[in-house]
């Protein structure tokens, strides 16, 4: 068979878990990609100027970094957990309901600072959980798991654009020249048409007023959205996990169950559920553990390399998605606003068409090597990009590779050092948060290189995020079998000292009846 009857029977066992974060994961895809079609009508809406909404991108990648960072302490139990991503989800559709209703950008902000922060909570806690279930069989599901921040990317914009004005409104004095607008759209998904010839010298830009209907985009985003957390809500009912409504049917094995069905195929059981997620917890507490003391520092470089990586690469994610547009727009590319309009989408696309790709894959190869081959293939695919540095044709070819490359680099790293760690680690907490600093930290260092030196430097960053993030790679490749050595060399000393108290027993025995 191509799947193996022990995981398709591990998978019947938790499908209801399984589907369930799944669906969470969709939610956070929904949510982290309508801002960018939407921007210049939400910007209408808070009457606010360009270089004023774009704190709100800030504000909600900040807060996901610290929702992703603190979200460990729900993992102490799987009632925690079930809770935190049932009220998470709640709040994105209670968040896309209240969008509409904000009409001046600092409210706009801490509504997007929230939905942010359930976004951190439920990207660590639906990862954490996945691995905990699954494992060394956690590669397959975290790929599918995240395909569905990729769909759910797809679906939003596509939701958002009949809603979109095409006219825009009349907005006071803007004084930001050409360079900046564009800098500020490059989170676009769509095109967004500008009519840069009603700029007039004193950089007054008036654009006549439409009325917008964004808001029914939002209110169907959050309809659409609301099965997520009654999702959540029955999987706790069935976990008997509800104190009003104590029936159901528990499901989930605890870690020591599933340990023993990993190993030996046993049968299910039914203990009590609200075990504890042991080895993963929020960034600070793993800090804080006891249990790090003699550890080898192979240990430590591990969470270290494998974090920067990560870094690197969804830096490259957020990058590539917030400045491909700016980049087809101006000299040499100087593609029209139309065609450059589609890049976001297709790079999304490639990035949710390659995790789907990558669920078969990572059932055939060792995540090891689906890293291999998708970091070489970003280096590769940005060096032809900076050689057709003046091909569209090729820019639209190599964003969809760049895309494909890129989007089973996490969910690869994710199970590859947590196979390492013997599950035992904060690999998850670390390398979650690590990423989401990336993308945060990218598109801030990327937008102001870009802003100073010219569009082409976006290909060049990329090439040299990319070599940097192929070069730690290598690191962590060579701390992997430092740590595997130190096991080895730690079980082979146990298996000594054991071996002569096994031997002296029996004859001291034998002394002792001669006697």
């Amino acid at each position: 068979m191509f799947v193996e009857e022990r995981i398709l029977t591990l998978f019947k066992r938790n499908l209801h878990h399984t589907l369930t974060y799944w669906s969470v994961f969709f939610s956070f895809g929904l949510c982290i990609a309508f801002l960018g079609p939407t921007i210049l009508d939400l910007r209408c809406q808070t009457q606010s100027t360009l270089s004023q909404i774009t704190w709100v991108f800030f504000a909600q990648q900040f807060c996901l970094l610290i929702g992703s960072s603190i979200a460990g302490v729900f993992k102490k139990t799987l009632f925690r957990a079930l809770s935190a991503l049932f009220v998470s989800a709640l709040i994105i559709s209670v968040i896309f309901a209240i969008i509409p209703l904000c009409h001046n950008v600092l409210l706009l902000a801490i509504a997007m600072a929230v939905s942010g922060m359930a976004m951190g909570i439920i990207d660590t806690i639906a990862n954490i959980q996945l691995v905990t279930i699954y494992q060394k069989d956690s590669a397959v599901f975290l790929q599918a798991l995240h395909f569905f921040i990729g769909f759910g990317a797809l679906v939003s914009p596509l939701i958002a654009d009949p809603f979109l004005s095409e006219k825009g409104c009349t907005v006071g004095n803007v004084t930001e020249n050409v360079t900046e607008i564009m800098h500020h759209l490059r989170f676009s998904l769509r095109n967004i048409p500008m009519n840069m010839h009603n700029m007039t010298e004193d950089h007054e830009l008036h654009v006549e007023e439409e009325e917008s209907s964004v808001s029914y985009a939002f209110w169907i985003m959050a309809f659409i959205n609301l099965p997520v957390p009654i999702a959540v809500l029955y999987l706790m009912y069935r976990e008997r996990l509800i104190p009003c409504c104590p029936s159901g049917t528990p499901q989930l094995l605890d870690k020591d169950e599933l340990a023993m069905e990993n190993q030996a195929n046993e049968g299910p059981d039914t203990e009590p559920k609200d075990h504890e997620v042991g080895g993963h917890g929020d960034i600070f507490s793993c800090c804080q553990n006891d249990n790090l003391r003699g550890l080898p520092v192979s240990f430590f470089m591990i969470h270290i390399l494998g974090g920067m990586v990560l870094f690197m690469t969804d830096g490259i994610v957020g990058a590539y998605a917030g400045f491909v547009y700016t980049y087809a727009v101006t000299p040499p590319m100087a593609l029209s606003h139309k065609t450059a309009g589609y890049l976001a989408s297709i790079f999304w696309a490639a990035i949710t068409a390659g995790r789907l790709l990558s669920i078969p894959l990572s059932y055939r190869f060792q995540p090891v090597r689906l890293l291999m081959v998708n970091l070489a293939g970003v280096i590769v695919t940005v060096l032809l990009l900076l050689i057709f540095y003046t091909s569209s044709v090729f820019l639209f070819v190599g964003t969809c590779l760049c895309g494909l490359f890129l989007s089973s680099v996490f969910p690869c790293m994710l199970a590859y050092t947590e196979d390492i760690l013997d599950y035992q680690g904060c690999a998850t907490s670390v390398l979650v948060t690590s990423a989401g600093m990336g993308e945060m930290v990218m598109q801030v260092l990327v937008g102001s290189i870009i802003q100073s030196e010219g569009s082409y430097s976006f290909l060049l960053c990329g090439m040299i995020i990319g070599c940097i993030g192929f070069v730690l790679f290598f690191g962590l490749l060579f701390f992997e079998r430092l740590h595997r050595n130190y096991l080895t060399g730690t079980s082979k000393k146990s298996a000594m000292v054991e071996e002569p108290a096994t031997e002296v027993r029996p004859e001291h025995k034998e002394e002792t009846e001669s006697s």
